[in-house]
């Protein structure tokens, strides 16, 4: 079996083609000799049978095929291509900005507890809520002079509740100082705040704070219920009892001696308020928002009650409220704004 009969299997198939076994008997040497001449292409590339001395040669009186040599063809010169210059106007840079600051608010030189009967000196206050810090009081400076009616203004959660429950020594500041009557107030212990309020700082709320149990006069009284001892009280009582009904008289509530709170009108309630506030004869009177459950006109008896007891016992009065015709009955009126008093 000659070379022509190897064949070139690609996955145990004959490659496309190539001779198969039956055509290697028919063929003889001469033809294969002829054949072999013809490339055979398979995959578009020649394909040479194996065997030894084999070359593949052009055929007989076959000229070789030669590339004609490639001529040279001159390309005409490309010009160079130059950008045209961009004229840029110069735009001269602009001045360095400069924000306009918004003016800083200067707080005044803390007071001097000596020229006033009470004052507040960068008083600030805070209240946690939840996670939150809400401040409230923002460094308050406020002096308050013996024998003027003060009224303080500002809106709701404006902070002027607060600074009245701080004078009052209901609740400490977070910083700043309180004075009274020369004495720093707002570092001292509870006892002491407690003694306080019982003898020289008369207050008086928005809910009268009465207790249901007791009387009219006994409401009066209870300031010096808790001020004396069981014995000094029983030994003091017919006076204590004749200075109660002479506040009564005074705030026109002789008739309801010995009635309960609950058997007393808003305006009942509020003049019995004022006159437990005045039982220990206080040298300083706080009321927050007195008028603010009454009737307009009942709201004016208090008011001209508090500016009576204002003239005739040189009594201090501070007083808050929201409403503003009601300030302007005071002497002098100051606001809070921002945690501030403006």
């Amino acid at each position: 079996m000659g070379p022509h009969a190897i064949l070139r299997v690609r996955g145990g198939q004959p490659i496309s083609g190539g001779p198969s076994l039956e055509d290697d008997d028919r063929i003889d040497e001469e033809t294969f000799a002829t054949n072999v001449r013809d490339r055979i292409i398979h995959a578009g590339q020649p394909r040479v049978p194996a065997g030894p001395n084999l070359v593949l040669s052009p055929l007989q009186n076959e000229t070789p095929y030669v590339n004609p040599p490639e001529e040279e063809i001159a390309l005409p010169e490309a010009e160079r291509y130059e950008p045209t210059p961009v004229v840029v106007n110069e735009i001269p840079s602009p001045e360095p900005f400069q924000k306009e600051s918004a003016p800083v608010r200067t707080e005044s030189q803390p007071l001097d507890p000596d020229a006033f009967q009470m004052c507040a000196s960068g008083v600030t206050k805070s209240y946690v809520m939840g996670k939150v810090v809400v401040p409230v009081l923002k460094g308050v400076n406020l002096g308050i002079r013996e024998g003027e009616f003060l009224s303080i203004v500002g809106q709701s959660g404006s902070g002027k509740s607060t600074l009245l429950h701080l004078l009052g020594t209901l609740d400490a500041p977070d910083g700043g100082t309180i004075h009274f009557d020369g004495q720093r107030i707002d570092n001292i212990s509870s006892g002491q705040r407690d003694i306080l309020r019982n003898r020289f700082i008369g207050m008086i709320f928005q809910f009268y704070h009465l207790l249901p149990e007791l009387s009219v006069l006994e409401n009066v009284l209870s300031p010096l219920m808790i001020r004396d001892s069981a014995w000094n009280y029983l030994r003091n009582r017919s006076r204590y009892h004749q200075k109660g009904r002479e506040l009564l008289e005074a705030v026109g509530l002789t008739h309801r001696l010995k009635h309960k709170p609950n058997e007393l009108s808003g305006g009942e309630m509020q003049r019995a308020a004022i006159a437990r506030a005045l039982i220990s004869e206080p040298n300083i009177l706080l009321a927050d928002e007195p008028t603010g459950n009454l009737d307009a006109r009942t709201a004016r008896e208090i008011l001209d009650l508090l500016r009576e007891l204002n003239r005739q016992r040189n009594l201090t009065v501070v007083m808050v409220t929201h409403d503003l015709s009601i300030a302007r009955e005071a002497e002098r009126t100051v606001s809070i704004y921002d945690g501030r008093v403006d």
